[in-house]
């Protein structure tokens, strides 16, 4: 039927047939845009939440549990600061983080040897959905002890290397039988805390259970004697610390030095941590 024999009945029913086509066709547009609007929405919103976890130390981020040492700390008299004797200078190692120099705390011959300690455990592969790095040095009698590489890797290997500066060369451990979550790669005290959870911390006295060496407040391996505590959490300056350093947490940028008899030696400090 042409246009012209339609009655006009018919033409404004056909007219009001198209308007409503082309108004159910503009409301599905307006729920398309709508959807693209909510799902980026969603986007933006989801984004914001990562940000938020990485920021405030969730798992896509370093943890809570290694950031805030919550440790009751004093400050350092001013008659230990002016007996004291400065730390002697270290030689950048493998880790960037100068080496220790001087006899061993303690040898390997009673570490731990895959069994479990204190709820810490020995894995075929390093565990880092935690990774952290704690300094730890200790005197005696006002000289350095090396904290030997090795510890909490039974069965380890190390090899000899030099990396690019600023690193510098030293034996560092490539592999072992096993890794606990608390072990040492080089003789630069750095014990890396290298767990498979976000939320468990650890302790110093751990770390020696596992080592298989003494530690308390009167005796640091074979040493023994008044154990000088100095604890210095992240971006804050050295404090003393007066209770059991059994109980001093490990974490992220933690600095622990034990400065058994005397002299007291001066709180190590390091600056750069060459990406640890």
């Amino acid at each position: 039927m042409s246009p012209e024999t339609k009655s006009k009945a018919q033409r404004r029913a056909e007219a009001q047939r198209r308007a409503a086509e082309q108004r159910a066709a503009e409301k599905r547009k307006k729920r398309t845009r709508l959807g693209v609007r909510v799902g980026g929405a969603v986007v933006v919103l989801a984004l914001v939440i990562v940000l938020i976890v990485v920021v405030s130390g969730g798992s896509s981020g370093t943890p809570q549990v290694f950031t805030n040492p919550h440790v009751a700390l004093e400050p350092i008299p001013a008659s230990m600061k002016a007996s004291w004797v400065q730390p002697p200078a270290g030689k950048p190692g493998p880790e960037v983080i100068p080496l220790t120099t001087g006899p061993k705390l303690a040898t390997l011959v009673n570490e731990a040897n895959g069994q479990t300690v204190d709820g810490v455990q020995c894995n075929a592969g390093e565990k880092t959905v935690s990774h952290v790095h704690t300094h730890l040095t200790v005197f005696v009698n006002g000289k350095s002890r090396v904290i030997p590489y090795g510890v909490g890797i039974p069965g380890f290997q190390a090899e000899e290397i030099n990396p690019p500066a600023p690193a510098g060369p030293g034996p560092f451990v490539v592999t072992g039988t096993c890794y606990y979550w608390l072990h040492v790669h080089a003789t630069d005290g750095i014990i890396h805390i290298e767990s498979p959870s976000t939320t468990q911390g650890f302790t110093l006295g751990q770390f020696f259970d596992e080592w298989g060496v003494p530690l308390s407040s009167t005796q640091v391996g074979s040493a023994t004697g008044n154990v000088t505590v100095f604890f210095t959490s992240p971006g804050k300056g050295p404090m003393l610390y007066t209770g059991d350093p059994r109980n001093l947490p490990l974490g992220n940028h933690y600095q622990i030095q034990l400065s058994v008899g005397t002299p007291v030696v001066a709180p190590v400090q390091i600056t750069n941590w060459g990406g640890l």
